[in-house]
């Protein structure tokens, strides 16, 4: 029995081991193609690259908190999942704000930019949804990482969507479409994902509920019985 115990352990351990290698590995690929795209959608004025970006960067401390309860309890893992909710909820907003400003700023953002940025972060995600992929139900820590992965892979398509529809109609509201569009599944995703870490809390909350309860009783029906005590 002891035997098994320490197998379970060494097994829980090592997954454990191999979560945090994939978190800092997807970590320092977001935090670097943030600072790509960031610089990329500010000088080729695209919102949907911008949005992108901030995507990378909301992703980058997604990975962080992730990586900060990798070996905490359920509840400690909810509350970091509902965290990436609220991020992923700020990102959207602001996207949205982003969309609208250059709806009113005439400006059309340069295609090519767009092209080459957005090719090499969709190699850059493509790694990184790799990397999460075998892992995406393990616990719910490590799903709503792999969720932000598969966003970022929608989002990238969508600015090379953009990209090419901008080249083809010298418009800026394909990139606006498309930033919308990215901030739209923000949106979704952070209540998914708020959602289950709720959900989650719950459960952990009524687990705690009864094995307190549990041990109320057991330490009832052990304490000893005084002399006299019933006279």
């Amino acid at each position: 029995m002891a035997s098994c115990c320490e197998e379970k352990s060494c097994e829980v351990a090592a997954l454990r081991a191999q979560h945090g290698r994939i978190l800092l590995a997807v970590l320092g690929i977001n935090a670097a193609m943030f600072v790509l795209e960031g610089v990329a959608g500010w000088w080729s004025h695209s919102t949907s690259l911008l949005a992108d970006a901030l995507d990378m960067f909301g992703d980058a401390m997604v990975y962080g908190f992730s990586l900060f309860v990798l070996n905490r309890s359920a509840r400690w893992q909810a509350r970091a999942a509902l965290a990436k909710g609220g991020f992923m909820l700020l990102f959207g907003l602001g996207v949205l704000a982003e969309a609208l400003h250059k709806v009113l700023s005439p400006v059309v953002p340069d295609p090519v930019t767009m092209s080459l940025t957005g090719a090499v972060a969709l190699a850059a995600n493509l790694i990184c949804f790799a990397l999460l992929f075998r892992h995406r139900a393990d616990n719910l820590n490590m799903s709503s990482t792999w969720a932000c992965s598969r966003n970022d892979l929608i989002a990238n398509v969508g600015v090379l969507f953009a990209a090419a529809a901008t080249y083809l109609s010298a418009s800026r509201w394909p990139d606006i479409a498309v930033g919308g569009a990215i901030a739209a599944i923000f949106l979704r995703s952070a209540y998914s994902v708020s959602r289950d870490a709720l959900r989650e809390m719950r459960r952990a909350s009524g687990r705690a509920r009864t094995a307190a309860a549990a041990s109320t009783i057991v330490l009832h029906r052990t304490s000893p019985v005084r002399p006299g005590a019933g006279e």
